[in-house]
Parts: structure tokens; sequence; C-alpha cells
């Protein structure tokens, strides 16, 4: 699938492919954060773009744009504004970003990345036809309360997503009982995950000697065998000139 970033004049924002690492999961005891499989695929699934210049902003509880202000080191103009008001933060994203037909972009901040007094808003854009470029748009979770995004730090993340897909699906509920052999790999999982925890901090124990549980991390199934597909990490390729 191409994804296209059509560049606007000027110089062209910095997009990279978004790392698994955050640094609040690299502050944990020992990492641990980053034993969380989901947590690490989540973090990298996209491409970040961002912030050409740092920038610190407040919100005083107004609903009119001028009611969030922005300030900039130097003569750099602002990437961001108080555009519709009501407390929003919005970046401007010099891009006109194109997928190939039947995908929407889902555009929103980078993911599992919180940040005190601003949330990110999230989007779903149609890219395939779309001649109309998009803001990033951060909401204020509070009024007076300053908020800085630092030269270089993401502040928009998007990917591609089929369009059709979310509406395809035909969601059931089912007594697990239904599937008597994924019941039973249910089962095996949550008796040996209450023994691990049991025994975790035991001394001498195989689970105080392993810390963690590594069968989903690895991709086994609770009798051993590999997953017929299975991640541990994403490999998103950059974008390049063409």
């Amino acid at each position: 699938m191409k994804l296209i970033a059509h560049t606007i004049g000027g110089a062209p924002p910095v997009i990279r492919p978004a790392p698994a690492t955050r640094d609040w999961m690299s502050a944990t005891p020992e990492g641990f954060a980053y034993r969380c499989l989901p947590l690490n695929i989540a973090n990298a699934h996209g491409w970040e773009i961002l912030c050409p210049t740092a920038i610190r902003a407040w919100w005083d509880g107004g609903t009119s744009p001028g009611s969030v202000r922005v300030e900039v080191d130097g003569d750099d103009p602002a990437p961001a504004l108080g555009h519709f008001g009501s407390g929003i933060l919005t970046f401007h994203v010099p891009l006109l970003l194109r997928t190939e037909p039947g995908a929407n972009l889902w555009v929103s901040g980078p993911t599992n990345a919180p940040k005190d007094g601003i949330a990110a808003l999230t989007g779903v854009v149609e890219t395939d036809w779309s001649p109309y470029g998009f803001t990033m748009n951060w909401r204020f979770t509070r009024p007076n309360h300053l908020v800085e995004f630092a030269a270089g730090e993401p502040f928009c993340l998007f990917f591609p997503l089929a369009r059709d897909m979310v509406e395809a699906v035909e969601p059931e509920v089912r007594p697990l009982s239904d599937d008597p052999e994924l019941e039973a790999r249910y089962w095996a999982f949550h008796q040996g995950r209450s023994s691990f925890l049991a025994d975790l901090p035991v001394p001498g124990t195989d689970a105080n000697e392993a810390k963690w549980q590594k069968g989903y991390y690895r991709g086994l199934d609770t009798d051993g065998k590999a997953a017929p597909q299975h991640q541990t990490k994403l490999r998103l390729k950059p974008f390049e000139e063409g």
C-alpha cells in the first residue's frame, strides 16, 4: 500500500516511524512496562510528525479562539494556535496525505504518551479522495495550566486503515463453553497464571527466577505451540523522497 505525503511549499515537517519507547515506560523499575507487548506494538503503530520549534501554550478558560495563547522563542512562526476556541490548540499540518482507494487515515496524538493538562483529539480522514488538508488538535483539560511542546516532540501520529473493515464486523456474544477447545486453553492459562502469581514472591521458585510470564510475548500457546503469526516488533518504512 502506498502512503504519500505531498509537501505544500516551505520546509517539510519531520516525519518518522513512531518509536516503541516511552520515557515513562523506561522509568518503570527494570523497565517492566516493556514486558507488555501490546503496549510496545501500539506505541510503534504509525508515523509521527515532529514539532518544528518549541512552544508554550495555555488556555484562560474562555470559549473564543483568543482564549488559547501560544508563545515561541525567536522569530520562528508558531506551529500551533487557538483556532477553534473552547480550549482547542490547533497544529497546522503542512502536508496533503494520500492513501490508496478504500483506505482512511487515523490521525491522533502519540500513543500511550499522556501529557499533563492537555489531551490529543482523534480523527479519521478519507485521504484516498480528499484534496483537503487537516489539522491536529489537542484540547486543554483545565485552564491556566502551562503546556509545552519541545522542538522535535511528536504532536501527531497517523496510520492507514481499511474504511469498510469496522462496519463489516459482525459482533456476537457467546459463552466460552461453546468452544470447548478454546475454553480448555483459557483455563490452562488462568490456572497457570494463578500459580505463577502465588509463587512469584517465593525465593527459589521458577516464577521468582523468571520474574514474569513470557508466553504471550513469545507468541506461545498454553501448550507451548507457536502462534501461526506473531509480532514482537514493528518495522515501519521511513518516508522517502519520490
